[in-house]
C-alpha cells in the first residue's frame, strides 16, 4: 500500500499575517477617502476630528500628533485648516503657556455623523459575509495582536 503525503499549500507572501493586515488597511484608508469626497474634509482632516470627538477633546496639540503618527508641524497645518473652517478651536494650555488645548466647535458635530455615516458603510461593507461570531472573533483575534505588539 502505497500512502501519499500532500503538503498543505505554503501561503504565499499575500497571505501572511503582515500583509493581510496591511492590505486590509490599505483598503480601508481607500474606501474612507474614496466615501468622503464631496464632503469637505480630508481623510486626515476626518481622523482628527473623530479622534478629538472620541476621548481627545482637550488634548494638547503634540499629543494629537503622536495619536495619529504625524509629525507635530503636519497637525498644526491640519488644525490651521480645522480652525479656519470653525470645526476646532485652539485654547491656551494653563499649565503651560507656550501649549494649545484643541477642543470641538458645534460646526464639528454634522461633520462627525458624516464620518460616523462613512465608517459604518465600510465596517458593514468589510464584515458583510462574516457572521456575527465571526466578525466578534475578527475583531477580538485584532485587540489581541494590538495589546501584543504594544507590549514593552
Amino acid at each position: 500500500m502505497l500512502i501519499i503525503y500532500r503538503r498543505p499549500p505554503v501561503p504565499t507572501y499575500r497571505d501572511t499575517l503582515g500583509f493581510l493586515v496591511i492590505d486590509v488597511s490599505r483598503l480601508l484608508r481607500r474606501a474612507f477617502a474614496r466615501r468622503l469626497e464631496g464632503t469637505g474634509l480630508t481623510p486626515a482632516q476626518a481622523r482628527a476630528l473623530f479622534y478629538l470627538a472620541h476621548g481627545g477633546e482637550g488634548v494638547r496639540q503634540v499629543d494629537l500628533a503622536e495619536r495619529l503618527e504625524v509629525q507635530p508641524i503636519t497637525l498644526a497645518r491640519l488644525v490651521d485648516q480645522l480652525e479656519a473652517a470653525g470645526l476646532v478651536e485652539r485654547r491656551p494650555d494653563p499649565a503651560d503657556r507656550r501649549a494649545y488645548l484643541l477642543h470641538l466647535r458645534p460646526a464639528a458635530a454634522p461633520h462627525l455623523a458624516v464620518i460616523e455615516r462613512v465608517t459604518a458603510r465600510i465596517r458593514s461593507d468589510a464584515l458583510r459575509t462574516l457572521d456575527e461570531r465571526e466578525s466578534q472573533a475578527l475583531v477580538a483575534a485584532l485587540k489581541t495582536l494590538r495589546e501584543n505588539l504594544s507590549a514593552p
